[in-house]
């Protein structure tokens, strides 16, 4: 009787072992991060969707309605970076699209390497400043190379940053010539996509490219508009800009589509039982990187068509490759075009911050201290960068120099704080410093960080790209899609860094050798 129960037990614990299989390793995992996408608006716009893109994901899909980057003033390249190694800049390396290059004393593209040369452009290129592996990299590792991973994006930054170092191909588009280029750095740049370019890209189409929007203009209420009348722009109207504009335009998403249904008609991704990884990106920002005081009626409009080109890529990813068979995660980079200067008629404290005139000044302070030199030796995107050699060549403490320097800096109107490199790097831990700490890598950063008050519009010195500090959180969302993937909607924040290590486990890989964060359940 008592052999007869244990058999029994055991029995069934082992058959309940055998129920929990592991979801099935998809073929294909699709990341699709859009530049600027917000909660806000994709709920907020709603009513103007159909029932395939937006409102297929939030029904099947599991949703967190806020991604937090855990460091300061993401942009474009630090957040796709971020998303794709599960670090921040100060590991990765990536602080922003450009910063300036101590060496040449000139800014520097994020991707620019002059080792390699472009195939269908003349902008040289390479993920080399990228300091640690990503997912795509950790999946090429596993599969001894037999994983493909392609990046398609409008921008170079972004397709080259999620192919990683080991990716098979990363393509954007030309914004000279409406062709999809790529860098010699990826051996691979597929006859298909020359044959493509050939008799299909862009710039075959540009001159019939008109954007009006899609529903009667009274339909679009859910933001401030000064217009009553529908806006309507020829993207071939200007020669000399055309392909810019339609890279910051929803029309950019539509290419992406076409390249992406291209590849999966012509390459083996995701044809066998060997994972792969396909990494797009759509662009959901301003018009022409207008304000959205400017363009509200664009901005509602850019959701619409978004919601077109995602139930477009849904649709096209099931008949080629089957939705059952794919992961699909969508990702924001967290951060919103800057608005314009305020036109005063609003009463908004405020004012305007001259990073140059900052940096003349601090000269003038520091040679008055420490006798004659140009101890500034530059200054770009709030960061006033020092000159070491003359430092030590005077034989004084760079340490007490940088806090003098912060000292004397935040006196400053407009000014609510400055970081010197040695607070953070060695100075006391809070939560603020921790973000800024991250968003900080000692080789390529400033010796000074300058933090200007909410409000106040930073003057560019050379250019009218004047842009108001706004510190309120832009709520990103994250979404994935797939078979095991329980539909669900998180209110709670989720860190961006834990976004890649998911993906991992999903992928039965490796994290990214800088990730230390924790997967999270799907």
């Amino acid at each position: 009787m008592k052999k007869g129960l244990i058999t029994s037990i055991l029995a069934l614990t082992f058959s309940g072992l055998q129920a929990q299989v592991l979801p099935a390793q998809p073929k294909l995992v699709v990341t699709l991060t859009i530049d600027q996408l917000r909660t806000d608006y994709m709920e907020a716009f709603s009513s103007l969707y159909g029932e395939k893109g937006f409102k297929r994901l939030m029904r099947e899909g599991k949703v967190f309605c806020q991604t937090d980057f855990l460091f300061e003033s993401p942009d474009r390249a630090s957040a796709i970076a971020t998303l794709y190694t599960g670090t921040t800049p100060s590991v990765n390396g990536i602080i922003s699209n450009h910063w300036l290059d101590t060496g040449t004393l000139r800014t520097r593209n994020c991707v620019d390497d002059p080792a390699f040369m472009g195939n269908y452009t003349d902008e040289n290129g390479s993920p080399s400043q990228l300091l640690v592996s990503t997912l795509a990299d950790e999946l090429k590792i596993a599969t001894r190379n037999q994983g493909i991973v392609y990046a398609i994006a409008p921008f170079r930054d972004a397709a080259i940053l999620s192919a990683g170092h080991a990716g098979n191909g990363a393509f954007w588009l030309n914004r000279q010539t409406g062709k999809w280029c790529s860098t010699t750095y990826y051996s691979e740049f597929p006859w298909w996509i020359s044959q493509y370019n050939d008799r299909n890209s862009p710039d075959f189409r540009i001159k019939d490219m008109v954007w009006e929007p899609v529903h009667p203009a009274t339909s679009y209420t859910f933001l401030p508009e000064w217009r009553t009348d529908a806006f309507k722009y020829k993207l071939d109207s200007d020669r000399t800009n055309r392909y810019r504009r339609l890279t910051a335009s929803p029309f950019a998403n539509d290419e992406v589509n076409l390249l992406t249904e291209e590849l999966l008609d012509k390459s083996n991704i995701g044809k066998d039982d060997i994972t792969d990884l396909l990494a797009l990106t759509y662009y959901a920002g301003n018009y022409n990187h207008k304000s959205t005081q400017e363009c509200a009626m664009e901005m509602q409009d850019t959701y619409v068509r978004l919601d077109r080109s995602l139930a477009t890529l849904l649709d096209l990813l099931d008949r080629k490759i089957g939705l059952h068979n794919v992961l699909l995660c969508i990702t924001s980079t967290g951060y919103a075009d800057p608005e314009a200067p305020d036109t005063g008629i609003y009463r908004v404290p405020g004012g305007e911050f001259y990073l140059n005139r900052c940096a003349t000044l601090l000269n003038m302070y520091l040679m008055a201290t420490y006798g004659q030199g140009q101890y500034v030796e530059g200054y770009y995107n709030q960061q006033i960068y020092l000159n070491h050699k003359l430092i030590e060549e005077k034989k004084l403490s760079l340490a007490d120099i940088q806090e003098k320097a912060a000292a004397f800096l935040v006196q400053f109107s407009g000014v609510n704080e400055v970081y010197s490199a040695h607070r953070l790097l060695l100075g006391s831990w809070s939560p603020q410093v921790e973000r800024i700490r991250n968003s900080f890598h000692r080789k390529r950063s400033g010796d000074l960080l300058i933090e200007v008050l909410p409000g106040w519009t930073i003057m560019q010195e050379n250019t009218t790209d004047n842009r108001v500090v706004r510190s309120a959180t832009i709520p990103a969302p994250l979404i994935l899609l797939g078979s095991g993937v329980k539909p669900e909607i998180i209110r709670e924040p989720v860190s961006a860094d834990r976004i890649a290590p998911t993906l991992s486990g999903v992928m039965r890989i490796r994290a990214p050798n800088a990730c230390k964060a924790t997967a999270f359940n799907l």
